[in-house]
């Protein structure tokens, strides 16, 4: 797992934050759901202070976790209104660079690069190892930080990040309205494409193919701050342990592991699999 850690602006926090981010979530998600997990993470001074608790989650659940110290770390503020989201910044991120990974991880099989902010240039993709199985987080490269405050979504453009996975995944909330959705297959064609919409669930571009899914009912929706990352991190999990790339047994799979996480409080909410195989056997 490669990315930057966010804060993300709670007030019912006695910091004022949680930390967030997609490798974060993801590298927690995947280490509960059994992959063992690497995670280089860019992390700024006061989230490395201040976010202890968050980072024993993440080692009890088996991820090493390498942090890169950034000068300037992604802040947000997550806005939810008539279930969509949108965001301000109050903070950038710094970018992470190829050298900051140890020479013992770069012959990894697997990857999921999960950019928040912009903190993964296209030189990552060329410091994958060739035949290696890529995942990729598309929010991070799909925003654009303007000079008010607001997060603003931008068109999606190639890019070598997005060249070299074989499954990407964004919600439609990460997407410019005026996005063709032809467009979007036509930039990843080797690549299953997931568009997640949340409790309205979603639609799966595989093999020339476009299918919908549907969501897995939660029981209460406490906080969908990172549910989207829940999600990835179980698709891929799907991939890696049963060789199913975004098929409907894995979207299934996702879909159960991402109602759970919306029923916690930040990565508090991340399920177990014992709790997501529940979810499964509930489901009609």
């Amino acid at each position: 797992m490669v990315g930057a850690a966010s804060r993300d602006i709670a007030a019912d926090d006695p910091r004022g934050w949680r930390l967030g981010g997609g490798a974060t979530y993801c590298s927690l998600a995947a280490g509960r759901l059994g992959l063992r997990v690497g995670c280089l993470l860019g992390v700024d001074r006061q989230a490395t202070e201040g976010a202890v608790g968050e980072f024993d989650l993440l080692a009890a659940a088996g991820v090493r976790v390498l942090k890169v110290p950034l000068e300037h770390g992604p802040v947000f503020e997550n806005i939810e209104h008539d279930g969509h989201r949108r965001q301000r910044w109050l903070s950038k991120s710094d970018r992470i660079a190829v050298g900051e990974l140890p020479e013992e991880w770069r012959a990894a099989p697997a990857w999921l690069l999960a950019p928040v902010a912009g903190e993964l240039g296209d030189e990552w993709a060329t410091a994958l190892p060739a035949g290696s199985t890529v995942g990729l987080g598309w929010q991070g490269l799909l925003r654009e930080f303007t000079d008010d405050g607001w997060v603003k979504r931008m068109a999606p453009t190639h890019s070598a990040l997005l060249e070299s996975a074989g499954l990407v995944v964004a919600s439609v909330d990460d997407l410019a309205k005026e996005t063709e959705l032809d467009r979007l297959w036509a930039m990843a064609p080797q690549a299953a494409l997931i568009l997640t919409a949340g409790a309205g669930g979603g639609v799966a571009w595989r093999g020339g193919r476009l299918a919908r899914y549907r969501a897995a009912p939660a029981e209460r929706v406490v906080d969908a701050t990172g549910a989207g990352d829940v999600f990835l991190a179980a698709l891929m999990t799907a991939w890696l342990l049963t060789g199913d790339l975004a098929s409907s047994a894995a979207l299934r799979f996702a879909a159960a592991a991402g109602s759970c996480a919306v029923e916690g409080v930040g990565l508090g909410g991340v399920p177990t699999r014992s709790l997501v195989a529940a979810r499964l056997r509930s489901e009609p």
